[in-house]
């Protein structure tokens, strides 16, 4: 009875202990496989970059080239958009200047509440995350990510340390930095990127606003062609006619009749801002001025930026002409008669041509005949 008795209290004593280890244990690896589940699941889930929809049917969508900007971190680089983070602001939205954590700046397009419930305004942001959300080169402005919410709407762009192309041209120092070799360089990467839009996409992209004030400029003063909120797709089997889009001083001049919208349109837009860029100064007066008979002896040297020297012979002077030549012919009267952005594009890129008389014999008379003294 004894034996019997201390059996008992051994097994009771041994089933205490085993208790009380075990059931610790058995809770702290369960506890661990749980949170070793959770865990996995919020790195994979964060390192998806793809679009997700909300309940709400808002998009949202952020990333970057490791596919990991958080929307966090955008609130907190901006302080909740702070004011004086604020770099500009354009026809709708306000532009501000973010740094990550991981060091990487970036340029953020707000749209405010009270711009937000503007139907056009709603429309136009949408557009322009649609449309660059879909396309790439290196003249047209990089779309890092986007979020569409009816509580918060802004785009995530590349950052453009020398803002835009007006803002350069009408300040005296950084002019003079954008000399005749960056200037040509700047109206020939906005070719290709038209061309790119007219020619590469399916279907074709009309931008419908280019100006100065849309093409920005990064450290090394490249150009980017940017703001698509006016965008549209050339459809093959629509009438393309629209409502008046774009900026004063650059708009086709058919489309105020027509209101049919063209890649040509975009060209005359072109042209409009390779003779800015020329010049130093929207070309306005110049093309009122042109079909008088007291400007037929302008002298092209006459109407360069006089801020800067004049362009020395050779290769600078020679480009400087085929620029000027082919903004004339971007900006004819008559749509048909304007070459499209693929052939501009394209005399730029064979640099085939001999200038055969001195830049400041030539008039504008003679670049808007085509007798430019260029010859291949």
């Amino acid at each position: 009875m004894s034996e019997m008795s201390d059996d008992s209290t051994y097994d009771r004593a041994f089933i205490l202990n085993f208790v009380k280890i075990f059931l610790p244990v058995s809770f702290f690896l369960v506890s661990c496989l749980v949170l070793l589940y959770y865990y996995s699941r919020f790195k994979l889930k964060k390192g998806q970059p793809q679009p997700r929809v909300t309940k709400h049917g808002d998009i949202f969508s952020i990333w970057n080239f490791d596919g990991r900007i958080a929307y966090e971190d955008i609130i907190e680089a901006t302080n909740d958009f702070d004011i004086k983070y604020c770099i500009g602001t354009g026809g709708y939205g306000s532009v501000y200047r973010a740094q990550l954590p991981s060091g990487k700046v970036v340029a953020l397009k707000k749209l405010h509440r009270l711009e937000g419930e503007v139907p056009a305004y709603d429309k136009s942001f949408r557009n322009e995350a649609s449309i660059l959300s879909k396309i790439r080169h290196r003249n047209i402005v990089k779309l890092y990510g986007f979020c569409l919410h009816n509580r918060c709407m802004f785009l995530v762009y590349e950052y453009m340390k020398r803002g835009s192309l007006f803002l350069v041209l009408r300040n005296e120092i950084e002019a003079l930095e954008l000399d005749w070799i960056k200037r040509v360089n700047v109206i020939k990467g906005i070719a290709h990127a038209l061309s790119y839009m007219h020619h590469d996409c399916n279907p074709p992209i009309l931008h419908r606003d280019i100006s100065s004030n849309n093409i920005l400029l990064n450290s090394d003063l490249d150009a980017r062609v940017s703001d698509f909120g006016t965008a549209r797709l050339l459809e093959p089997n629509s009438s393309n006619r629209t409502i008046m889009a774009g900026t004063y001083g650059y708009i086709a001049p058919e489309l105020a009749f027509t209101m049919v919208v063209t890649e040509k349109c975009d060209v005359y837009s072109f042209g409009v801002v390779a003779l800015e860029t020329l010049m130093g100064r929207h070309p306005g007066e110049l093309l009122q001025s042109l079909a008088s008979a007291s400007t037929q002896s302008i002298m092209l040297n006459d109407v360069l930026d006089a801020r800067l020297q004049a362009p020395p012979r050779g290769m600078v002077a020679r480009d400087v002409v085929l620029v000027a030549t082919l903004a004339f012919a971007c900006l004819h009267s008559k749509p048909r008669s304007r070459p499209t952005m693929l052939r501009i594009s394209q005399e730029f890129l064979a640099s085939r041509y001999s200038l055969t008389k001195p830049l400041q014999k030539i008039s504008l008379s003679q670049l808007m005949n085509q007798d430019t003294y260029l010859i291949n």
